[in-house]
């Protein structure tokens, strides 16, 4: 890579040397900077041909340097006659001054180095386009490497160079003496030039006399720069020492045959000994037959048999060459007519442009884009000629590359584009731009598009001229598709819809809803419901075809796939406005019924999506509703309540403690673990206590319900107890008892408490762990440090039903002021107490005597609990109370029953049985607290 980078570092680099050292200080570098050696020319290609521009108006320009370094091996006189003989051939150039000859722009300047003039730009030597490369670049360009020429080239420029030749000979009497390959030159337009003055001769007559053209002898000691090159020279020249303008013709024979023969001449000549060489030479074209012109054309390989003739006058002039038919060939004929152009009148130029596109197509491109697309543009300049040209730049246009199209005719398209004077060609120009606004779109950058060729589109729709809108209105659908979005949203739409409107044209107007209904598939569908289907019920005619476009744009939005109506739409605006169209009294039968088909198919949808909208949202509400039944299912599975006397009980108990605690303001508080699971906002303790909860209730449904027992008590030998034991045995025999289910009596009153259980009048949460104890309760008992007094109504059973022998009831009561706690109350001496017979104890005696050892709190609570609750928890499967609701209620009656926290001897780590679990004492129980708390 490295390698390649120097190697082109230094081809650079010598390049710019030499041109540097080729054209250093010569005044021509002041006016004109010099650029890429492309070419060679003149006699033996001496001259050496750049790029180059003009420094004031960036003209391109070619600049012919001649390199004084080429004649260092000769003598001062021979560079000094060489030098000469290049002088004058340019001098003699630049005062003449015709198409067929090269122009110069700038005269011959000389330096210390260098020989320079500069002229009209240059593509390259006929030569060098033959084949001969000599003084060009080591790397040549393929653009001359690669070059070949077409038919119609070849023919039209050996016409270029007979009407060069016909223009010296006729109108300046100049033979020119050195007519070669050498000296004729391509320019940039692929037009054939003469230059190569060097060698000239003029007239030595008066004008109105027969010219008399002096020659000089050949002398072969002379260099070759001073000699013409002696292949293409006539005979009589170098043998009779003789020339006329009869020998430029042969010279031009001579070139011919080079042309048709890849540069080769007809004779190879002997420059040492020339004499011979060309003595040999006129015994050879003496006897030239048409087997030695093969590789010339049939139609002129007479012709050129005629040019290459011995004798002089013979072979035509060059007048008489541009007459002969080879050179009547359509597409020569037509250069030829661009050529001189600017000789014809506007009606002559118009005719010749209306039949030019039949000629186009049977033309090389490179020669459409060399040499006919200048002369086209050129006429942009003359805006009553646009209309006739514009059609020809366009046909290029579609053969030409993208690439083409923007360097070479876009920037001339430009002021054709605004073009509006006069109004006739402007439409006109508007017409032929929106036929091939397909093209336009396609190659044109994004940006002139914008710039140009749009707004040219926007002002044929403001057009006043009907032919003009319709044509565009008919144009716009095929290149919709190449508008950017933005640019047919904003400014296109509009204008069709003001064009619809306001016209008073139903052309115009048909072809307006037309388009829109073709370029729907380009929008988006919110643009089409909020902007162009509001549009349609603003049109005021009632013409059929009117009616008819109305309907195919809603029928085309409803049916798309992209697009589409909402029902919302179908129902409020379309309908609405359709329906009344439909009978229209203009519109046939076969128009109604077109209507009624659409009618139909967008009521049909309408009902199609709407009940299967009204079906899911069905289905969704039922759904939902099932969802809510279960979830109401689920929360209450733990809150549910037996019929009658069990509903009753879970009430009354769940409305003690709020009505102890809170003073009667309960009510704001209900149901307040239920409110918890329904909103869903229970805590991470609170579903724990939920959860062990339902594993006690489920384990209390797996017992079998105890049947309760009728036990005698036996009253007691009233002695000195130990604190612990008696009230141990207090505690064990209040255990055994059996009562009878419960039933709250009408009188009594309770507010509702929270469903958790019977807290009855204790704010100290109960601890679910500590619930696995003998019979449910809860061994750790705390009391409201406010305190109340609870009397006992001797007459009045708890639970409302006969009152079991030897147990005392007792009806709970809130004192009207509650205040603090004081150790438990004995009921007044004034109260009696109702006893029926002494219960039996023998369950007392055979739990606590002593064939029995007394058993810790684990040892009980390793045995059946809780199986006295059972007869209030209904059969498993029904409702119920659960299991935390009855060992709450148990807890509740227990610390009822042995004292409050606040009491200063109540300490309930000093029991070593669990509290009794019923309010229900027998008469010893009674008397023991008297002697305890008395």
């Amino acid at each position: 890579m490295e390698s390649m980078l120097n190697k082109l570092k230094s081809t650079v680099t010598k390049v710019t040397a030499d041109v540097t050292s080729a054209v250093m200080g010569n005044p021509v570098t002041r006016e004109f900077d010099v650029g890429r050696h492309i070419a060679s020319g003149g006699n033996g290609l001496a001259w050496k041909i750049f790029n180059g521009t003009k420094k004031s108006t960036k003209q391109e320009v070619a600049v012919f340097v001649f390199d004084k370094k080429l004649i260092d091996k000769y003598q001062k006189f021979e560079k000094d006659q060489i030098i000469d003989s290049l002088k004058r051939g340019v001098q003699q150039l630049t005062r003449l001054r015709h198409p067929r000859l090269l122009t110069v722009q700038h005269p011959l300047e000389e330096s210390r180095d260098c020989l320079a003039f500069c002229t009209e730009p240059v593509f390259a030597s006929l030569a060098n386009v033959l084949g001969n490369w000599e003084n060009l670049p080591s790397s040549i360009s393929p653009d001359i490497k690669d070059y070949k020429l077409y038919d119609v080239e070849t023919k039209y420029g050996l016409l270029q160079v007979s009407e060069g030749l016909s223009f010296l000979h006729s109108s300046v009497k100049m033979v020119h003496g050195n007519v070669t390959p050498e000296n004729i030159i391509l320019n940039k337009s692929g037009a054939w030039k003469i230059m190569g003055f060097d060698f000239c001769v003029s007239s030595s007559n008066p004008s109105e006399q027969e010219p008399k053209f002096p020659c000089k002898e050949w002398d072969p000691n002379l260099p070759s720069l001073c000699l013409p090159n002696p292949e293409y020279l006539a005979p009589e020249y170098i043998l009779s020492v003789s020339c006329e303008t009869a020998s430029d013709m042969y010279s031009l024979g001579a070139v011919m045959y080079a042309v048709f023969n890849k540069g080769r001449p007809i004779f190879e000549v002997n420059k040492q000994d020339i004499y011979k060489s060309f003595s040999r030479q006129l015994d050879q074209l003496s006897r030239l037959g048409s087997s030695s012109l093969t590789s010339i054309p049939e139609e002129v390989r007479e012709h050129v048999k005629l040019l290459l003739n011995v004798t002089p006058t013979v072979r035509p002039d060059a007048d008489q060459m541009t007459k002969i038919p080879f050179f009547d060939d359509v597409g020569a004929v037509t250069l030829q007519y661009f050529d001189t152009l600017f000789q014809r009148d506007n009606l002559q130029k118009s005719q010749f442009f209306k039949g030019l596109p039949k000629v186009l197509p049977k033309l090389p491109k490179r020669v459409i884009v060399q040499r006919i697309l200048p002369c086209l543009t050129s006429e942009f300049v003359n805006p009553d000629m646009v209309p006739f040209v514009l059609p020809n730049v366009l046909l290029i246009a579609e053969e030409c590359t993208k690439e083409e199209y923007i360097k070479l005719i876009l920037p001339e398209l430009g002021p054709v584009f605004k073009q509006q004077e006069p109004i006739q060609a402007s439409n006109m120009i508007l017409l032929i731009f929106l036929q091939k606004m397909d093209l336009l779109l396609t190659k044109t950058p994004p940006d002139e598009i914008k710039n140009s060729v749009l707004p040219m589109v926007y002002r044929a729709l403001e057009a006043p001229s009907i032919q003009i809108q319709e044509l565009c209105l008919n144009i716009i659908p095929t290149f919709a598709n190449l508008i950017d979005y933005p640019s047919m949203k904003n400014a296109l739409i509009p204008r069709i819809k003001n064009a619809c409107l306001q016209t008073s044209s139903l052309a115009v107007r048909v072809n307006s809803l037309v388009c829109l209904g073709k370029i729907l598939e380009y929008l988006d569908k919110w643009f089409v419901l909020d902007d162009i289907l509001p549009f349609l019920q603003q049109i005021p005619s009632k013409e059929p075809a009117v009616l008819m476009g109305i309907l195919g744009i809603y029928k085309c939005t409803f049916t798309h796939k992209k697009l589409g109506i909402t029902k919302e739409q179908l129902a409020g605006k379309v309908l609405p406005h359709l329906i009344p169209l439909s009978i229209e009294n203009n519109l046939n039968l076969n128009q109604f019924s077109s209507f009624i088909a659409v009618i139909k198919e967008m009521l049909s949808r309408l009902e199609s999506e709407h009940r299967t909208k009204l079906e899911q949202l069905h289905i969704m509400q039922e759904q939902q509703r099932s969802l809510d039944i279960g979830n109401q299912m689920s929360t209450s599975e733990e809150t549910k309540v037996t019929p009658s006397g069990t509903q009753q009980i879970d009430k009354v108990f769940n409305n003690i403690g709020a009505d102890l605690l809170s003073g009667g303001e309960s009510e704001n508080r209900e149901d307040g673990l239920q409110g918890k699971q329904k909103r869903g906002s229970l805590t991470l303790e609170e579903k724990q206590k939920l959860a062990k909860e339902q594993e006690q209730a489920q384990k209390l449904k797996s017992q079998q319900p105890l049947k309760p027992q009728v036990h005698t008590p036996i009253a007691p030998v009233k002695q000195t107890k130990d604190l612990t034991d008696t009230l141990m045995e207090n505690m064990s025999s209040l255990t055994s008892l059996s009562v009878s289910t419960p039933k709250i009596s009408a009188s009594s009153t309770f507010t509702s408490v929270p469903s958790t259980g019977l807290s009855m009048m204790f704010s100290t949460p109960i601890d679910n762990t500590k619930r696995n104890l003998t019979n449910g309760l809860n061994a750790n008992m705390g009391f409201q440090t406010s305190g109340f007094n609870m009397p006992v109504n001797p007459n009045q059973n708890f639970f409302s039903g006969t009152s079991t022998a030897g147990v005392t009831t007792m009806t709970l009561g809130a004192p009207p002021t509650m205040s603090n706690f004081s150790p438990l109350s004995i009921p007044p001496a004034s109260v009696k107490q109702t006893q029926q017979r002494p219960p039996d104890m023998s369950a007392l005696n055979n739990l606590f005597g002593p064939q029995k050892p007394k058993v810790s709190m684990n040892q009980l609570s390793q045995q059946k609990p809780n199986q006295w609750l059972n007869q209030f928890v209904p059969p498993q499967g029904s409702p119920g109370m659960g299991s935390a609701a009855m060992g709450t209620q148990v807890n509740v009656m227990g610390q009822a029953a042995f004292g409050m926290q606040g009491n200063p001897f109540f300490n309930p780590q000093s029991f070593a049985q669990p509290p009794p679990t019923t309010m229900t004492s027998s008469s010893s129980a009674s008397n023991d607290l008297k002697d305890l708390f008395g």
